[in-house]
């Protein structure tokens, strides 16, 4: 079992331990100040933590080990996972609403987070990201459902294999039963203005709901 240090996050928004939590994912080789970013365009009111991942690479950090673009190793995935849930639990009880963003390799770590607790996250957001798929977690029909979850997926994207995003969308918006928005746009691997708009509408649903 690899021993990971205790979290580095960067915290902004509401400072009430009761308020909404939204904990923000970054991509592989990032780091958490970049992903935070976001927090200008989303709504006002709940407590924001972007998360470092647990694993150095390069000049950045990843959240898991892969064995291809956008397919963790199982062992690895689950490891980071325990690591992430013990420092969610501490700072967000169950009954804390908990909102999950994460793009590119964190779209893929918060999509293996709601996989194996779908029960635990009022919203889950996957940004030009796959599912991670065949790495221990259920994909079964009707797993999400009741579960609300946001895709946005650009067509041209060249970093995440094509048949990865195709599975994603085709899984989130049929078999898993989830309560699905969805976004497809011309450009790459990046967000882009109308996936934004997009995101920054079912972020302010998804709180009410």
């Amino acid at each position: 079992m690899t021993e990971f240090e205790n979290p580095t996050v960067h915290w902004e928004g509401a400072a009430d331990p009761a308020a909404p939590l939204v904990v923000l994912l970054h991509g592989r080789g990032s780091d958490e100040r970049e992903i935070s970013s976001l927090v200008a365009h989303l709504a006002k009111g709940p407590a924001y933590a972007a998360v470092r991942a647990p694993i150095v690479e390069g000049g950045g950090y990843a959240w898991f080990a892969n064995r291809g673009i956008g397919r963790p190793v199982a062992e690895s995935l689950d490891e980071t996972m325990r690591w992430f849930r013990t420092w969610l639990d501490d700072v967000a009880p169950p009954t804390r609403p908990v909102v999950l963003v994460g793009f590119s390799g964190g779209a893929a770590f918060a999509g293996g987070l709601l996989l194996s607790d779908p029960e635990r996250y009022a919203g889950t957001a996957l940004l030009y990201g796959t599912l991670p798929f065949d790495a221990g977690v259920a994909t079964t029909a009707d797993h999400l459902a009741h579960c609300r979850v946001f895709v946005a997926h650009g067509d041209d994207d060249m970093v995440i294999p094509r048949e990865l995003l195709d599975r994603t969308w085709a899984y989130v918006r049929n078999e898993s039963g989830a309560t699905a928005t969805t976004v497809r746009h011309p450009g790459g691997h990046a967000i882009a203005p109308e996936a934004l708009d997009r995101l920054v509408e079912w972020f302010a649903a998804t709180l009410v709901a």
